[in-house]
């Protein structure tokens, strides 16, 4: 995988900055946060979007790991992931359902793992170009965990 370190390096460290961001807001708004029953899930939610993106780049950067090792931790990441998000939705599934974001939620919280598996799972079985699939998973847990920060610093204050 030649040529993607920056890329890593880059999305490593947004990714741990904005979980560190997302820790410190929600630990400002925690009592705000609690009263909503669905709230400590979407925060969790969020923040496993954003660890996934820390977990699949610091995979990434470890030297001289082949490309099928590097693909197999990409799809077990996305799944794992996947699970704990697919989760934590039906869990709040009721008390969200109402709410008009419940669709652009549940996308921004099945999509992003879904590009990772596919990454992976390309990766693993020795298609290099695989690697791609990755910009995607980012870009998309990036905007779910954007999504879900909002909503639980801005939209909760209404």
């Amino acid at each position: 995988m030649p040529g993607w370190d920056n890329f890593f390096v880059a999305e490593a460290g947004a990714a741990a900055a904005l979980t560190g961001l997302l820790f410190v807001a929600v630990s400002i708004n925690l009592t705000r946060v609690l009263q909503f029953p669905q709230l400590p899930t979407r925060a969790a939610e969020t923040l496993i979007s954003l660890a996934s993106v820390l977990v699949v780049s610091t995979f990434a950067l470890v030297p001289e790991q082949s490309t099928r090792a590097y693909g197999i931790e990409i799809a077990v990441t996305g799944l794992i992931t996947w699970a704990i998000l697919t989760t934590a939705l039906t869990r709040t599934y009721r008390a969200d359902r109402e709410y008009s974001t419940f669709w652009v939620r549940l996308l921004m919280n099945q999509l992003p793992p879904l590009a990772f598996v596919i990454a992976g799972a390309r990766l693993a079985a020795g298609h290099p170009r695989g690697i791609y699939w990755v910009v995607p998973g980012v870009l998309l847990s990036f905007a779910a965990g954007i999504f879900g920060a909002w909503v639980l610093l801005v939209e909760i204050q209404r």
